[in-house]
């Protein structure tokens, strides 16, 4: 975030030593860094405030493709008018087999199936 040198650092902790003193540099540190610590913070919420707006219209935005889509397939697929009247027992019953055509039991040996 800050581009700081350990030089420039070096600089600044000797100023405030001889600007504030030793015996009150771990106090004011402390202040320091719960400053920080509170604008981290402040960053953090308001950063997680943005990601939320920004997730938020991304969700609206898609809403409104899938409504479009939605609508589109309906147009061109329309339910049948029938449905209605005859209600979902179009459908062919649960319990209904689909025949399957009968297999001879043993296969034709190779001289009926030369005969034929």
């Amino acid at each position: 975030m800050f581009d700081i040198a350990s030089s420039e650092l070096l600089l600044v902790v000797l100023v405030a030593l001889l600007v504030i003193g030793p015996k009150d540099l771990p106090k004011a540190l402390r202040v320091v860094g719960k400053w920080v610590g509170k604008a981290r913070g402040v960053a953090a919420h308001f950063r997680s405030g943005f990601d939320e707006m920004v997730r938020q219209s991304e969700i609206e935005e898609l809403e409104k493709k899938w409504k479009a889509e939605n609508e589109r397939i309906m147009r061109e697929h329309p339910a049948d008018p029938r449905a209605d009247v005859l209600g979902d027992d179009t459908a062919a019953p649960a319990d209904a087999t689909v025949a399957q055509p009968e297999l001879p039991i043993d296969p034709p040996s190779a001289e009926t199936a030369a005969k034929a």
